[in-house]
């Protein structure tokens, strides 16, 4: 993989490219006068990250089309909870101001910046990634992209991307030192017509959710551990969960009421 800028980048560009490249113990590389398809003639596999003044984009294969961070349907979630509506995910979590919320499988950070919204300028999320350049990408994108809103922007600027093995993470974390612990992992059944989760795909940690992982969110949590899967996946009961649903979604969570186990 090779890191470089878009066409006549500033100081500032140059200096986040070799930040990043460093970050990734990849080459950073100047553009100068060469086009995107220039250098990825020359690579075996194309795989680039590249900075831009305003956003940062990362191909695979191609280079035609990137994947960058965009907030998509998490944006439309967060103005329905501005307006005062409900999420399924806020309600069946207990999520509330000021809690504290484990994201154990980021991703793009969608569910992070519904959670942050809902937890307010009290609350802390913090998102784990194992994948570095998927981390690297939506880390540097939740630090400038701009919605328009500003408090969703500040929702955004709250949350905090770590690139580790979530398992990992959890063991390091005091007993009932979060208030929820959520799991959204690759679906064992994928649903093909997500097209927003396709480009993921050569990215992400695609690897099941362990009941070793679990056990030691039980462990964490004050209030719920939730998983989001397929609303037929067999996750719910191999893990120990409640599978919970919209009849409308192809979506399910699952939810173990943390008080209740410990009775």
């Amino acid at each position: 993989m090779i890191v470089t800028t878009a066409d006549r980048p500033s100081e500032a560009t140059v200096a986040k490219a070799r930040r990043i490249a460093g970050e990734l113990s990849v080459p950073y590389r100047a553009r100068g006068r060469m086009t995107l398809r220039q250098i990825g003639a020359e690579m075996a596999e194309i795989r680039l990250f590249v900075v831009t003044d305003r956003e940062v984009r990362y191909y695979e294969g191609q280079t035609d089309t990137p994947l960058f961070f965009h907030p998509s349907m998490a944006f439309v979630r967060v103005k329905r909870l501005r307006r005062g509506e409900t999420d399924p995910l806020i309600t069946l979590s207990g999520c509330e101001e000021g809690d504290t919320i484990v994201d154990c499988t980021a991703g793009l950070a969608s569910d992070s910046l519904v959670f942050a919204y809902a937890a307010g300028t009290s609350g802390q999320v913090t998102a784990i990634e194992s994948e570095r350049v998927l981390c690297a990408l939506v880390r540097e994108g939740l630090a400038v992209y701009e919605s328009g809103l500003a408090d969703v922007d500040a929702a955004m600027r709250r949350i905090r991307m770590i690139s580790m093995n979530h398992l990992d993470y959890l063991r390091q974390l005091p007993d009932r030192s979060v208030d929820v612990v959520y799991f959204d992992p690759m679906f064992r059944q994928p649903i093909h017509e997500s097209s927003s989760i396709q480009p993921l795909r050569q990215l992400v940690n695609d690897n099941a959710l362990s009941i070793e992982a679990v056990t030691e969110a039980l462990r964490v949590a004050r209030k719920t551990v939730v998983l989001k899967e397929h609303r037929h996946s067999e996750e719910f009961a191999r893990l120990g969960f409640e599978r919970r649903h919209l009849h409308s979604s192809k979506i399910a969570y699952g939810v173990i009421e943390v008080a209740r186990t410990r009775e």
